[in-house]
């Protein structure tokens, strides 16, 4: 047995004794997974985004969850969503029928991949496709158009083929990746070609029944008709039970790449056989090793990865091939349905929905998007931050040690336990002190906070936010050891890295050992933007030269202001278990807690590197509202005007909206502001110390009088952006002028990275 092996293992057993669940957990608790499904899709269904979905989760062994909401139908008349609805499953055909056929004829050596096309249509040689192989359609780089023209009338099977075959390749096969429909009609008629059958009978024959998949097929029947979901109204009449896609239409309801209809409860069944390597129960459809080729992952030009058929990572996975990573695949319809499945976690998500229904403006991608977060992290390893890492090593660093605690109300084990109560109460480990940094223990204090002693352990309590910053040799004398858990917030100018900085100066002088116990980074430890600190102008917002966001926990910070600044501590970072750098706080399943008085969320916390930019002048950021951070503003400002302003930049990310608010504290208590409200569409792809640039140099350009850009060089942190904004340059040019400081530090900030 390894050591790496051997370790874990005992980790495991550890975290059991405490009742914590060992990050080799296997299935998650879809009890408590459910409200978050139904929030989201009631959510969305309140947007207008869909009229009803039907969700289903499940792994290789059966079902683990189905709910259906909202309704199946809302014209002619309504009907409410059951798990049984039947839908339209548009682009689910590619893989579910055809691709699943094609390997099929490849098993029985009918069919080879590598060989052109026109082996099996010899006609399909002409206009220039003869050099398009079976896998350059499968992958989507064929060089052939999206669709066939549906501009000019035909109808019929027969016709199409005749426009397939007219069809010229506007780029040579392998030259780029271009989704297209045409792809799949090639193949679907390959297989009708191959097999003597048409697509429908060698689907039903060769996949549906054998899978026992009852529902679903081409052309459904009558005597279905109430159970299946409608789409939209096309030549004034509304598509129900016939085939939504035009093409798919116009050739009688059968074709390669749409057509199938089918259940959640059926595509569960093909995703199991597809977790199971191809069988279910005693039926095989496809060898395991067909299946291995199949969502084996194909970087093609430009960057997209695709299996045979099936979506890996692409602009059409919807986020959902972020959320589940690297090793997952899936497929989505363009009527709202989509089937995802992530084999290393041996589940799948299957989202099925109407959003066509009943006029076409539906939109399907953020619930995918929100759902495949929900299931993914629920599957995820349990984030272990360090002192659950700690408690399970019995708190052997620190037996027989007398032990200061730098902590505040975020310092809990997983299920809840304050760090101090622990170590209070941990066999062989004397609590002598704690440490508090600015907002005091409870982390609800704003100004200087007054030192005390805790309530619950009668430990005394050293402020470093009150008449010192620092501790003082003497508050050190006698201890062997100081213990850091405490939650940053990933900005460089949130006071907690600093405080965690000057204790290690101190713990260093007294020759005292230091223990950081690692937590996460709620808006990621991946995105590293904005200006670098200048040199001169560090102080207890800015203790070393670092951009806005920084990209690290707090306990890599350590170990970089440890060595870069020459402290030389002794230092021990205890690294959280189950921990992924690319995760939100949300995306983890650790439960959020205000790390202080404004920072209520992380949505406020993803702004906050932003909006926080420009407090320092004379506007209101939200502080004293029900939501800091999320709304700006000031009694002279004018709202309407400013949101035209800031929408017309298009930020990536975000939305303004003009918006009134009164604060009961800070700037401007008790008067009326006027300003923007401040919504996030999409966080991964905002720049926070770019929005708050932009914001800098909206207010700078129409009230210079009264924003005072002056005023923001301390949190801004860099003479050269501000002057910038000044000269009214253009934010992204300003932005783009960061890239050689952040290159550097990234470099710098490498070296000291604990987490994938």
């Amino acid at each position: 047995m390894s050591l790496w092996l051997r370790s874990h293992l005992l980790l495991g057993l550890a975290l059991l004794a405490l009742g914590i669940t060992p990050a080799f957990a296997a299935r998650p608790d879809m009890a408590s997974l459910a409200p978050f499904i139904e929030s989201a899709v009631r959510e969305e269904m309140t947007a207008g985004h869909i009229p009803g979905a039907v969700i289903l989760v499940g792994d290789r062994d059966g079902i683990l969850y189905q709910g259906a909401w909202g309704l199946r139908r809302v014209v002619p008349d309504t009907a409410p969503m059951t798990a049984d609805t039947i839908f339209d499953l548009a682009s689910l055909t590619k893989v579910l029928v055809t691709t699943t056929a094609i390997m099929q004829l490849v098993e029985r050596g009918k069919v080879h991949l590598e060989a052109p096309v026109s082996r099996y249509w010899p006609a399909f040689s002409t206009n220039g496709k003869a050099a398009i192989t079976v896998e350059a359609l499968l992958t989507h780089t064929s060089g052939l158009r999206a669709d066939l023209d549906r501009t000019r009338r035909w109808d019929g099977a027969a016709e199409a083929r005749a426009l397939l075959l007219a069809e010229t390749p506007v780029s040579p096969p392998g030259e780029r990746f271009r989704y297209s429909d045409i792809n799949f009609l090639v193949l679907g008629e390959v297989v009708r070609r191959v097999s003597g059958l048409p697509l429908d009978r060698y689907a039903a024959r060769h996949i549906f029944r054998p899978l026992g998949m009852t529902d679903t097929r081409f052309l459904p029947p009558a005597a279905l008709h109430p159970r299946i979901a409608p789409t939209d109204v096309q030549d004034g009449a509304l598509r129900w039970g016939r085939v939504s896609d035009p093409t798919a239409y116009r050739m009688g309801g059968v074709a390669g790449h749409a057509g199938a209809f089918g259940t959640a409860a059926d595509l569960a069944r093909f995703a199991r056989m597809l977790l199971n390597g191809g069988t279910l129960g005693k039926r095989r459809v496809l060898k395991a090793s067909s299946v291995t080729r199949m969502i084996a992952p194909n970087v093609l030009p430009g960057g997209t990865t695709r299996g045979l058929g099936w979506d890996r990572t692409s602009p059409y996975a919807g986020g959902q091939d972020t959320a589940f990573g690297p090793g997952s695949y899936g497929h989505t319809g363009y009527t709202g349905t989509s089937l995802w499945v992530d084999p290393g976690r041996g589940c799948y998500l299957i989202i099925l929905t109407s959003r066509l229904h009943p006029d076409g403006k539906g939109d399907a991608r953020p619930l995918r998007r929100r759902l495949a977060e929900v299931v993914a992290v629920a599957w995820a390893p349990p984030v272990l931050t360090g002192i659950d890492v700690l408690a399970a090593q019995g708190f052997s660093p620190l037996l027989g040690k007398r032990v200061a605690l730098l902590t505040n109300q975020t310092g809990v084990d997983r299920q809840g336990r304050r760090t101090a109560d622990l170590l209070a109460r941990a066999a062989g480990v004397h609590l002598a002190l704690l440490l508090s940094p600015e907002h005091g223990p409870a982390g609800d204090r704003e100004g200087r906070v007054a030192s005390g002693t805790d309530a619950a352990t009668g430990v005394p309590i050293l402020s470093l936010y009150g008449s010192s910053r620092r501790p003082s040799p003497e508050a050190l004398a006698g201890l062997d050891a100081i213990v850091i858990d405490i939650q940053d917030a990933g900005a460089r100018f949130y006071t907690y890295a600093t405080t965690m900085a000057y204790v290690l100066e101190a713990a260093a002088v007294a020759h005292v050992p230091v223990y950081v116990l690692d937590r996460p980074n709620p808006i990621t430890a991946t995105a590293v933007q904005g200006p670098v600190l200048d040199a001169d102008r560090r102080s207890f917002t800015g203790y070393f030269a670092l951009p806005v966001r920084h990209g690290m926990t707090l306990g890599e910070l350590a170990s970089l202001f440890n060595a870069e600044n020459n402290i030389g501590a002794a230092l021990t970072v205890i690294p959280m278990q189950g921990y992924r750098r690319d995760r939100w706080y949300d995306q983890t399943d650790l439960r959020w807690i205000n790390p202080s008085p404004n920072l209520r969320s992380v949505n406020e916390a993803t702004l906050y590197p932003g909006v926080a930019l420009i407090e320092g002048s004379a506007v209101s950021v939200g502080r004293g509202t029900a939501t800091p951070f999320e709304v700006v503003g000031a009694p002279w400002v004018d709202g309407p005007a400013l949101a035209e302003v800031l929408r017309a930049r298009a930020i990536p990310g975000i939305q303004f909206a003009p918006t009134t608010f009164i604060p009961t504290g800070d700037r401007y208590a008790g008067l009326t502001c006027q300003g923007v409200r401040l919504t996030v569409t999409d966080r991964t792809a905002l720049d926070s110390p770019l929005l708050g640039v932009e914001l800098a140099a909206a207010l700078h350009r129409f009230y210079p009088q009264r924003f005072t850009l002056d005023d923001t060089l301390g949190l801004i942190g860099s003479k050269a952006t501000v002057e910038a904004i000044r000269s009214g340059v253009d934010p992204r040019a300003i932005a783009a002028g960061w890239d050689a400081d952040l290159t550097a530090f990234k470099a710098l900030r490498a070296k000291y990275l604990l987490y994938p």
